[in-house]
Protein backbone atom coordinates (compact mmCIF):
# COMPACT_ATOMS: atom_id res chain seq x y z
CA UNK A 1 0.00 0.00 0.00
CA UNK A 2 1.57 3.32 -0.79
CA UNK A 3 1.55 5.83 1.72
CA UNK A 4 2.43 9.96 1.53
CA UNK A 5 3.38 10.91 5.06
CA UNK A 6 3.85 15.20 4.89
CA UNK A 7 5.44 16.46 8.37
CA UNK A 8 7.26 20.41 9.12
CA UNK A 9 4.15 22.88 9.05
CA UNK A 10 3.35 25.13 11.34
CA UNK A 11 3.12 28.71 12.18
CA UNK A 12 5.61 31.37 11.65
CA UNK A 13 5.55 35.34 10.99
CA UNK A 14 5.84 36.38 7.89
CA UNK A 15 9.74 36.43 5.97
CA UNK A 16 10.06 33.65 8.30
CA UNK A 17 11.10 29.63 6.90
CA UNK A 18 9.48 26.63 6.85
CA UNK A 19 11.36 22.75 5.45
CA UNK A 20 8.36 20.36 4.26
CA UNK A 21 9.14 16.60 4.60
CA UNK A 22 6.56 13.99 2.85
CA UNK A 23 7.63 10.55 3.34
CA UNK A 24 6.85 7.85 0.93
CA UNK A 25 6.61 4.08 1.61
CA UNK A 26 5.02 1.26 -0.30
CA UNK A 27 6.76 2.33 -3.94
CA UNK A 28 9.84 3.99 -5.10
CA UNK A 29 10.23 6.86 -6.83
CA UNK A 30 11.82 5.80 -9.56
CA UNK A 31 10.71 6.85 -13.06
CA UNK A 32 7.55 8.93 -11.13
CA UNK A 33 6.69 12.50 -10.98
CA UNK A 34 6.53 14.06 -7.52
CA UNK A 35 4.94 17.15 -6.27
CA UNK A 36 3.83 19.53 -3.62
CA UNK A 37 0.49 20.83 -3.84
CA UNK A 38 -1.49 23.49 -1.26
CA UNK A 39 -5.68 24.02 -0.96
CA UNK A 40 -5.92 27.44 1.31
CA UNK A 41 -9.54 26.67 2.15
CA UNK A 42 -11.69 23.56 3.23
CA UNK A 43 -14.16 24.24 -0.19
CA UNK A 44 -11.26 25.65 -2.63
CA UNK A 45 -9.45 23.46 -4.70
CA UNK A 46 -5.68 22.35 -4.79
CA UNK A 47 -2.94 24.22 -5.89
CA UNK A 48 0.36 23.14 -7.80
CA UNK A 49 3.04 24.55 -6.21
CA UNK A 50 6.16 22.49 -7.59
CA UNK A 51 7.28 19.63 -8.90
CA UNK A 52 10.23 17.45 -9.98
CA UNK A 53 9.60 15.48 -13.74
CA UNK A 54 10.53 12.33 -14.24
CA UNK A 55 13.46 13.16 -15.92
CA UNK A 56 14.47 15.19 -13.04
CA UNK A 57 13.41 18.75 -13.44
CA UNK A 58 12.43 20.67 -11.52
CA UNK A 59 9.56 23.26 -11.74
CA UNK A 60 8.11 26.03 -9.87
CA UNK A 61 4.45 28.12 -10.09
CA UNK A 62 5.35 31.88 -10.49
CA UNK A 63 3.47 32.77 -7.28
CA UNK A 64 6.74 30.57 -5.30
CA UNK A 65 9.47 30.88 -8.03
CA UNK A 66 12.80 32.51 -6.08
CA UNK A 67 11.32 31.32 -2.45
CA UNK A 68 10.74 27.80 -2.90
CA UNK A 69 12.92 24.69 -3.42
CA UNK A 70 12.06 21.52 -4.39
CA UNK A 71 14.36 18.04 -3.71
CA UNK A 72 13.97 14.49 -2.88
CA UNK A 73 16.01 11.54 -2.19
CA UNK A 74 15.31 8.37 -4.36
CA UNK A 75 17.02 6.49 -1.97
CA UNK A 76 15.03 7.78 0.90
CA UNK A 77 11.86 7.91 -0.42
CA UNK A 78 11.65 11.49 1.00
CA UNK A 79 10.88 14.47 -0.25
CA UNK A 80 11.13 17.95 0.82
CA UNK A 81 9.89 21.70 0.22
CA UNK A 82 12.11 24.58 1.83
CA UNK A 83 9.97 27.67 1.75
CA UNK A 84 11.63 31.22 2.41
CA UNK A 85 10.27 34.10 2.75
CA UNK A 86 6.79 33.05 3.36
CA UNK A 87 3.61 35.30 3.26
CA UNK A 88 0.69 35.66 4.75
CA UNK A 89 -0.84 34.04 1.14
CA UNK A 90 1.12 31.16 1.41
CA UNK A 91 -1.29 29.55 4.35
CA UNK A 92 -2.65 26.59 3.66
CA UNK A 93 -2.54 22.60 3.85
CA UNK A 94 0.20 21.82 1.73
CA UNK A 95 0.44 18.24 0.33
CA UNK A 96 2.44 16.07 -1.50
CA UNK A 97 1.83 14.08 -4.83
CA UNK A 98 3.53 11.00 -6.06
CA UNK A 99 2.80 9.76 -10.09
CA UNK A 100 -0.08 12.04 -10.17
CA UNK A 101 -2.03 9.75 -8.11
CA UNK A 102 -1.22 9.04 -4.57
CA UNK A 103 -1.61 11.96 -2.11
CA UNK A 104 -0.66 12.53 1.29
CA UNK A 105 -2.74 13.99 4.64
CA UNK A 106 -1.43 17.35 4.64
CA UNK A 107 0.21 19.98 6.94
CA UNK A 108 -0.99 23.24 7.51
CA UNK A 109 1.07 25.94 7.57
CA UNK A 110 0.17 29.43 8.91
CA UNK A 111 1.85 32.35 8.15
CA UNK A 112 0.69 35.45 10.11
CA UNK A 113 1.99 37.98 12.31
Amino acid sequence: QVQLVESGGGSVQPGGSLRLSCKISGTTLDGKGVAWYRQASPGGGREWISGITVDNRPLYADFVKGRFTISKDNAEKMLWLQMDNLKPEDTAVYYCRLAGLHWGQGTQVTVSS
